[in-house]
């Protein structure tokens, strides 16, 4: 048992899980032996036996020399010429023979068309000699010889993707399965070295509205914020001199009570929910009289009252009432327009092909969804695989509701353009600035679509803190970096690319998971999940090429605990910190952090969604709620909080009056007496105008004075996460003269440039 358990610690190391952590307090955790085990199992690796465990230990310590090539290989454009390795099994004495040859295309941003593909290079190749191998680096495994021989690619590679073809020749057969020739792909990346800023925010900063879209209220939604209504924020914003406006993920998620309104909980991110498309904005309501009747029913119109005026949002009705309509919108689209060949059905085939591959499986999915009603975990065997070729038989059968889950998308990419140029046309420097889920949840599509890059019965999570006690557990599976490396990281170039289309800005979430991500193996307590290292500089790359090519600004997410390195390997690559004053202070010391001491690179806030609005925070509405829900350890705890809270103000106020931003009528003695108002929370955003940092966000929530916070981590259905509306609308925020107050402020102060 004893070598057992130390070939498994062994193996653990190999695929990269840490076997320890130090928490924000300063405690070491030990990773538990089994919970090396079950992340193993999770990577699709056996471990049942000592015999196995060595095998995959050999197999592990074998890579990449047992592979001929690497299924991909990231550079920088600044290192070239690249030469790339590759790896030969060749007996001493057999060298004399041994051909190479390969060429190289390029591929253009959809890779699932093979017309993208252009070759650039014709076909070269050159005979080893023995004296050539004998200067190469060499290798022994398993009593086997492996040499590392290097491909020059002489011509400088621009930034982008290429597939490079390499053929080995040999007159003997003295390669695997008693061949003389075998042949490997790969993928070249060529990337930047740091990601996109726009020329004109290269020396100053500038600031944007954070909102959740499903929470703005307005004369024309349908009882949950539309890109209609975003267009119209967009415009605001814009004469208030903002440069973007920040958005919650997207992301298609499954609207249904209580486990599927989180927009950090998606069914994928590769896709967005349809419930943001604003009806009145498709062309086909002016063509159809038959719908706009429809629409203009008195029982029609009393249900869109309802959910309009409701508090909450009632996902489940909005669903009913949507897709109903969309439906009928579509069934027009498809009798006069798509089966008749219209100019406007050309523009949606266009979309199909450009898509490719992805959107159509997509669409498969959600048309198998709606079938079978279930997680594709309980479907027929037959269909949770998308190389079965008794699927085709569906697909066959449902096109028209296939073609349906197309026609949504298609909508919101030509809603999402469209506001994507007015926020240009306006004079906005960014635009949109949207934001990136950690992950998708098991049983969705990206799962389905991507088996082998996903791991199975393992949920990521964060391990225990002051501020969750039991830790989190975010309930989506992670994917596995061998696997995902092994698929060229095809998920992770979409991913990125399909988030980064219309952005002008993208926050990645939790961006310290580009490191580690800590795994919870299913049924386990937080407490007893490992970390497990990421291919982070191959990610981050990606990232910036994606940026660079997307013209997208990137920012990271680097709030919790923070790896070694990690935010200065972000900053290294033109990726933005995200800074927020509740947590930047002096530390040990608890005082706040002066104004010119943030980074210039990084984007600075008051608070998040996940936090307590400023309003919230100042009474202490955080700590109720988590009284409430049992949230604390024990009294000493939560008292411990509260006279934190205290403090916290009157430091605070402390650090306004230091800049001389502190309103006449406050004292740094905070009281029960003394109130938060728009004055104060103005105060603490010229205070956050004044550090260097190139982007600054305002929460809507603070400036309209909201006291909940949109979500309570930790809670599901006891605290109305997600489904809080602003109190006002968009028509009467448009009138509030709050927001031109705010806007003289910024612009005053940040007229100046970053440093």
């Amino acid at each position: 048992m004893q070598k057992y358990e130390a070939l498994i610690n062994e193996l653990a190391e190999l695929c990269g899980i840490i076997p320890d952590y130090w928490d924000i307090f300063g405690n070491r955790h030990i990773t538990p032996f089994e919970t090396k085990k079950k992340i193993l199992r999770a990577m699709r690796i056996n471990i049942e036996s000592e015999e196995e465990v060595l095998r995959e230990i050999n197999r592990v310590r074998a890579y990449p020399w047992d592979s001929i090539i690497e299924p991909v290989q990231i550079f920088s454009i600044n290192n070239q010429p690249i030469h790339i390795p590759i790896y030969i099994q060749v007996d001493e004495g057999k060298e004399k023979g041994l051909i190479i040859s390969w060429d190289y295309s390029e591929q253009n941003l959809n890779e699932e068309s093979i017309s993208s593909k252009k070759v650039i290079k014709s076909r070269q190749s050159f005979e080893i000699s023995p004296d050539y191998i004998n200067n190469c680096e060499k290798k022994w495994f398993d009593g086997k010889r492996f040499v590392k021989i290097f491909l020059p690619i002489n011509n400088r590679l621009d930034i982008g993707y290429y597939r490079l073809s390499v053929e080995c020749k040999h007159p003997e057969k003295i390669f695997p399965a008693n061949k003389n020739k075998i042949s490997k792909t790969s993928k070249i990346i060529i990337t930047p070295d740091r990601c996109y800023m726009p020329p004109e925010l290269e020396n100053k900063k500038t600031w944007g509205l954070s909102i959740n879209l499903y929470a703005l209220r307005s004369e024309k939604n349908w009882g949950i914020g539309d890109f209609g209504d975003l267009a119209e924020i967009t415009s605001f914003i814009s004469e208030l001199k903002g440069d973007c406006v920040g958005l919650n993920p997207l992301h298609y998620i499954p609207n249904t009570i209580p486990y599927g309104i989180s927009p950090y909980s998606p069914i994928s991110r590769l896709f967005k929910n349809y419930l943001y498309i604003s009806i009145e904005n498709m062309p086909e309501i002016k063509e159809s009289k038959e719908i706009q009747k429809h629409l203009k029913s008195t029982k029609y119109l009393e249900k869109i009252k309802k959910i309009r005026r409701s508090e909450l949002i009632d996902y489940e009705e909005i669903v009913l009432l949507k897709k109903d309509a969309l439906k009928k919108i579509f069934n027009h689209f498809y009798e006069n327009h798509y089966l008749k060949g219209s100019k406007y059905a050309l523009e949606f085939k266009e979309y199909i092909e450009n898509e490719g591959k992805q959107l159509e499986t997509f669409a498969l999915f959600l048309a198998l969804s709606e079938k079978f009603k279930s997680s594709f975990h309980e479907w027929p065997e037959k269909y949770k695989n998308t190389a079965n070729t008794e699927i085709e038989l569906f697909i066959q059968k449902h096109k028209k509701e296939i073609l349906f889950h197309q026609y949504l998308q298609w909508h919101i990419d030509r809603q999402l353009s469209e506001i994507s140029k007015l926020a240009k046309e306006t004079g906005m420097r960014i635009g949109l600035y949207l934001d990136l889920a950690v992950g998708s949840i098991r049983g969705g599509y990206d799962e389905w679509n991507y088996p082998e890059t996903i791991a199975n019965e393992i949920n990521l999570g964060a391990p225990p803190d002051d501020f969750n006690i039991n830790g989190q557990n975010w309930g989506f599976p992670p994917l596995i970096p061998k696997s995902l490396k092994d698929s060229a990281y095809e998920l992770f170039i979409q991913t990125m690319r399909r988030n980064m289309k219309h952005a002008g800005a993208l926050r990645i979430d939790h961006a310290l998971g580009l490191f580690r991500l800590f795994w919870i193996p299913e049924g386990e307590e937080a407490k007893n999940g490992a970390y497990v290292k990421c291919c982070s500089e191959d990610l981050i790359r990606i990232i910036a090429l994606e940026s660079v090519l997307n013209k997208t600004i990137v920012i990271g997410e680097d709030l919790g605990t923070i790896g070694e390195n990690a935010r200065e390997t972000l900053q290294k690559f033109g990726i933005l910190s995200y800074r927020l004053f509740y947590f930047e202070r002096k530390y040990p010391d608890p005082s706040f952090l002066e104004p010119e001491k943030y980074p210039e690179l990084a984007l600075c806030s008051i608070t998040t969604h996940d936090l307590p609005t400023i309003y919230g925070w100042w009474y202490g509405k955080d700590n109720e709620l988590k009284k409430q829900f049992n949230m604390f350890k024990d009294n000493a705890h939560m008292q411990k909080y509260t006279e934190e809270r205290i403090r916290d103000k009157k430091l605070m106020l402390s650090a306004l009056k230091i800049q001389g931003l502190l309103p006449p009528r406050y004292s740094v003695e905070v009281g029960e007496e003394v109130d938060m108002n728009f004055e104060l929370c103005l105060a603490i955003y010229e205070f956050l105008s004044l550090t260097p940092c190139k982007l600054l966000m305002v929460s809507l929530d603070d400036i309209i004075g909201t006291l909940n916070q949109q979500n309570l981590p930790g809670t599901i259905d006891e605290h109305p996460n997600w489904k809080q509306k602003y109190h006002i609308s968009i028509e009467q925020l448009i009138e509030d003269k709050r927001f031109s107050e705010l806007s003289s402020m910024l612009i005053k102060n940040q007229r100046g440039k970053a440093k």
